[in-house]
């Protein structure tokens, strides 16, 4: 049986490994931090789904307060669930998770953003009736 809870400090290596799955390696040396800043934020969450106490998969969201509509929005901004378990539920799960937080926190709109290289995660969104809102734009701020 799948089941959800909060991450905590523990899950950390396994939250790294879904990381490194999803292209974003390195993140071992600050992942437990970044799970507490994410635990101790009234705007954040983090969420884990386990199988026989195993960690399978990790959505993180926060709540975005908007100036123009009475709601505020939920970004899910990392969503991973392990190539072995995909297309078990797990990631529906999860979901219906922040859909029901959302919720409750009177959200207006959950939104993500989905590299377009990452085919299979659009279909699993636009099977969850997610829609295509074009234009994404970025501005790194990293040194190259």
């Amino acid at each position: 049986m799948i089941e959800i809870r909060h991450a905590t400090p523990a899950d950390g290596q396994a939250i790294t490994e879904l990381l490194n799955d999803l292209g974003y390696p390195g993140s071992e040396p600050f992942i437990e931090r970044r799970i507490n800043e994410l635990n101790h934020s009234p705007d954040a969450d983090l969420f884990v789904a386990t199988l026989s106490g195993q960690v399978v998969g990790f959505i993180a969201i926060h709540f975005i307060p908007q100036l123009a509509l009475a709601g505020d929005f939920c970004r899910i901004t990392y969503f991973c669930v392990s190539q072995a378990y995909r297309h078990q539920g797990v990631g529906s799960v999860l979901e219906a998770t922040v859909v029901e937080l959302a919720k409750q926190r009177g959200c207006v709109a959950i939104e993500l953003h989905s590299h377009t290289r990452r085919v299979d995660a659009h279909r699993f969104y636009y099977g969850l009736n997610y829609e295509e809102s074009p234009k994404y734009l970025i501005k790194s701020l990293t040194v190259m």
